[in-house]
């Protein structure tokens, strides 16, 4: 069962042998981003129209949340399964989707679903959030027209349905800091029966794996054991990797590791690179509980759970990164800078890396139209929700002001007075920019919405000025049908500015509030120089490690990588305005090797040499 203290350990992971992102990310130059503007792209996390929950609606918390995703490729086109949303999505590019309301359903939505396309003739699919039920199928899901198999699966719980090459059907399943992940075979010619071999495979083992400890930042006070679940299956070059999330979901450590065997049933060997996508620092964290899908043209892709966890501990969304496997058959994502713009499936060298587009909007000085509320949250442990109620603030001009909305922290919230079109709010940048998109992400407060609505619209216009007087409209969508809590907007034409003023017409619930307003693209001076004086301190515990670095003027933070080999550093953490931090997310027995880099709104400073560390 997915209980509420699934919270993930969170595996980041770089690509170190993708040159790529090299070339664009360490640059400004202005004549690189007029042909990036033209490239599809996509950010994190994905801008699709999020379900309210149903659950908690007994304690009046309204809330949109996103987790667990089963992505799956059928006949060309994807079709992506999420918890408790009362039906799918569909996407021919795996960028835009478009919500499909199916004929027979489960009438609490799916629970980390599971989805198989089996040789592009069916589509299986089970998730009854009672944890039993039939596991359906249809050869047309876009039709919405299910059929549910004649008898009754029960253990269908945070399960993974896969189907072998010869037609064998397995199914792993297992939610708990008790119980291993378990596998049973089932016969999908006759009612999808229990048959075979059902097997204990592993468990979670923290003394070993610092990432799968319990709690924000893989810390907790009590509660020692992580939370072993959502498995997912992938199978490259005859070997199977079984993917599995860890401590839990609320946590920014959310994370999802690899055992890899020989056959479906193993053995299993705990893969030496873990986490294999992990995301623990920047604006949204964690990258757990999801699921590996190959595209059309043979790159693969990681869909995952990111902690949102405002409202409750179970508000999430979803993100999507790249996902290769390197010379030595070990699967890894690439995280870093994994809530920035990055380039979309469609690429041909570089999709889904970083774009090279930086955040402008940073720290910037916001004034707003109203204030009924603005909070501070921080998630502590899974006990403890720090929570605080900022007093309103006026700056010289009699201004209302609002540092929540450029803070970098998605727990944080402005609510308007009202929820119509006197409301506004105008960020000041630090600097002056080449602004290339805008993501605004919407805060549920008080909403009022408990299940899936249609007909939800957000409609704004946004303008954009160098001096604060003169003020030009750089989007309209003051008409729009578009339900989009977490907007990602790319501009026709790139654009300088330093002034950016969102324009609220109306947005769904009862009140309009902002978590956040983040916009990119590529500042007018220079990329921070190289990091010095990078010291790593392993601790007396080995799975803790703390850094610390000469400051750099001008940075506005740093990303710190690490892996197994100078060439496999897949892992990273980006921080904000520090130079130290501690980390408790290393595997016991492995040595690592380190570098830091340097980032601002003008770009990415060199890598710094690479230190191994015993």
């Amino acid at each position: 069962m997915k209980n509420i203290y699934i919270l993930a350990l969170i595996l980041l992971a770089f690509s170190c042998n993708n040159t790529a992102e090299k070339t664009e990310v360490g640059s400004n130059a202005s004549d690189k981003t007029e042909n990036q503007n033209k490239e599809q792209t996509y950010i994190n996390p994905l801008d699709i129209d999020y379900t309210y929950m149903v659950y908690n609606s007994s304690k009046n918390k309204s809330y949109r949340s996103g987790a667990d995703p089963a992505v799956i490729e059928f006949k060309g086109e994807y079709y992506m399964f999420v918890t408790r949303s009362f039906g799918y999505w569909h996407s021919t590019d795996l960028v835009n989707w478009k919500f499909i309301k199916p004929k027979q359903w489960f009438f609490e939505g799916s629970n980390a679903p599971t989805a198989f396309n089996y040789k592009d003739s069916l589509v299986y699919f089970a998730g009854d959030p009672a944890g039993y039920g039939s596991i359906l199928y249809t050869d047309d899901p876009k039709k919405g027209k299910w059929t549910p198999t004649a008898s009754i699966s029960n253990n269908i719980q945070d399960s993974e349905l896969f189907i072998d090459d010869d037609g064998k059907t397995y199914l792993y399943w297992g939610s708990s800091n008790v119980h291993p992940l378990r596998v049973k075979m089932l016969n999908k010619d006759d009612r999808f029966l229990e048959t075979g071999e059902r097997k204990e495979l592993f468990n979670l083992n923290e003394e070993e794996h610092g990432w799968e400890r319990f709690g924000e930042n893989n810390f907790h006070p009590t509660l020692k054991e992580g939370y072993m679940e959502g498995a997912s299956m992938t199978k490259h070059n005859g070997k199977y990797y079984l993917q599995y999330a860890a401590p839990g979901t609320q946590f920014n450590v959310y994370a999802d590791g690899v055992y890899v065997g020989e056959t479906p049933l193993g053995p299993f060997e705990y893969m030496k690179n873990n986490p294999m996508s992990f995301k623990p620092g920047g604006f949204t964290n964690g990258a757990g509980h999801g699921i590996t899908v190959k595209q059309t043209n043979g790159q693969y892709w990681h869909f995952a759970t990111m902690a949102l966890a405002s409202n409750a501990q179970w508000e999430r969304r979803l993100c999507m990164f790249p996902t290769y496997f390197d010379d030595e058959g070990l699967m890894y994502t690439n995280t870093a800078y994994g809530d920035y713009p990055r380039f979309g499936p469609s690429h041909s060298t570089k999709a889904g890396l970083h774009n090279g587009w930086m955040l402008l909007s940073y720290k910037g000085d916001v004034t707003v139209s109203s204030s009924l509320k603005q909070v501070m949250k921080f998630t502590s442990n899974d006990d403890e929700v720090e929570v605080t109620e900022l007093p309103v603030e006026t700056n010289a001009k009699g201004q209302i002001t609002s540092k929540v909305l450029t803070d970098e922290n998605p727990k944080t919230f402005w609510v308007a007075e009202a929820n119509d079109g006197t409301q506004w709010v105008t960020i000041e940048m630090q600097n002056e920019g080449t602004i290339h998109a805008l993501q605004l992400n919407f805060h549920d407060h008080e909403s009022g919405i408990y299940t899936r609505v249609e007909g939800l619209r957000h409609r704004f216009t946004i303008e954009t000025s160098e001096d604060g007087t003169n003020w030009q409209t750089v989007v309209d969508r003051s008409k729009s049908d578009i339900d989009a809590p977490n907007a990602y907007i790319v501009l026709d034409k790139p654009i300088k500015a330093k002034y950016v003023r969102y324009k609220n017409l109306e947005v769904p619930g009862a009140n309009f509030a902002m978590s956040e307003i983040r916009v990119f693209g590529l500042g007018l001076g220079d990329r921070p120089e190289q990091v010095s004086g990078f010291e790593i301190n392993r601790e007396k515990d080995r799975r803790d490690v703390s850094f610390s670095w000469n400051p750099i003027e001008g940075a506005q933070g740093y990303n710190i990588r690490w892996g197994i080999a100078k060439d496999k550093l897949y892992q990273s953490w980006l921080v904000y305005d520090t130079n130290e931090h501690f980390i408790r997310c290393l595997d016991r027995d492995t040595p690592y090797y380190f570098s830091i880099e340097a980032f601002n709104e003008n770009g990415i400073s060199e890598k710094s040499e690479i230190v191994f560390v015993e």
